[in-house]
């Protein structure tokens, strides 16, 4: 993790002090719109916060002819077959986060794609409703989608703090993560010049809003 925070740091500084030209292209399979690029490409998994059902269920109606003990067997078992499915159904209906796939990840300087068959994302930072970092390798936001509905996702990856800087200085500036270097640990700075391998000041950067 520490190596991919490292790289976060020097791409933010590039980003914030306008030197995006001085750096070597990245190669990706997005489609890039013409003045966009790639920053970095890695892999990553999409979760989304939805209920798995709504709440219905079959119920069975069962008509048991025979022996007493034989109809009540009958009924019990069908009467215990509702209720266990009626469970279920009301477990399904609870929100939960559900994992949709693990894809391909191209971050760029307008948006972020996720390449999965099903559950691909193409998200235009100026698109998006909110931003958080909630674990080093987790980025969440939500938007509404192209059917007009709001969805929550989180993307876990190791470029996570990538992903969130770079949709915090484009478009959540006042972001408190941001303003407050929340998105890179304390000592990181400290623990890469430690090992002679010093890193950029882009938190720094970054919480004095700076950009050329």
């Amino acid at each position: 993790m520490d190596e991919y925070l490292w790289h976060t740091c020097d791409i933010l500084a590039d980003l914030l002090e306008g030197r995006m030209a001085d750096r070597p292209l990245v190669a990706t399979t997005a489609r890039l719109v013409q003045g966009d690029r790639a920053l970095a490409v890695g892999p990553g998994q999409r979760s989304t916060w939805r209920a798995l059902g709504n709440g219905r269920y079959q119920h069975s109606n069962v008509v048991a002819a025979g022996s007493p003990a034989f109809v009540i067997g009958s009924l019990l078992g069908s009467a215990l077959g509702n209720s266990s499915r009626r469970r279920q159904a009301e477990r399904d209906a609870q929100p939960r986060w559900v994992l949709d796939g693990a894809g391909e990840l191209t971050i760029t300087l307008r948006r972020l794609f996720f390449a999965h068959p099903v559950a691909e994302l193409d998200l235009d930072w100026r698109a998006l409703g909110t931003i958080d970092l909630v674990a080093p390798d987790v980025f969440q936001t939500s938007f509404v989608d192209t059917r007009g509905q709001h969805s929550t996702i989180r993307v876990h990856t190791p470029w996570a703090s990538l992903i969130f800087v770079v949709a915090a200085v484009t478009a959540f500036p006042a972001h408190p993560r941001l303003l407050g270097r929340g998105w890179l640990p304390a000592d990181f700075e400290w623990r890469c010049a430690s090992i002679g391998r010093p890193c950029r000041p882009a938190a720094q950067l970054a919480s004095d809003g700076r950009r050329q």
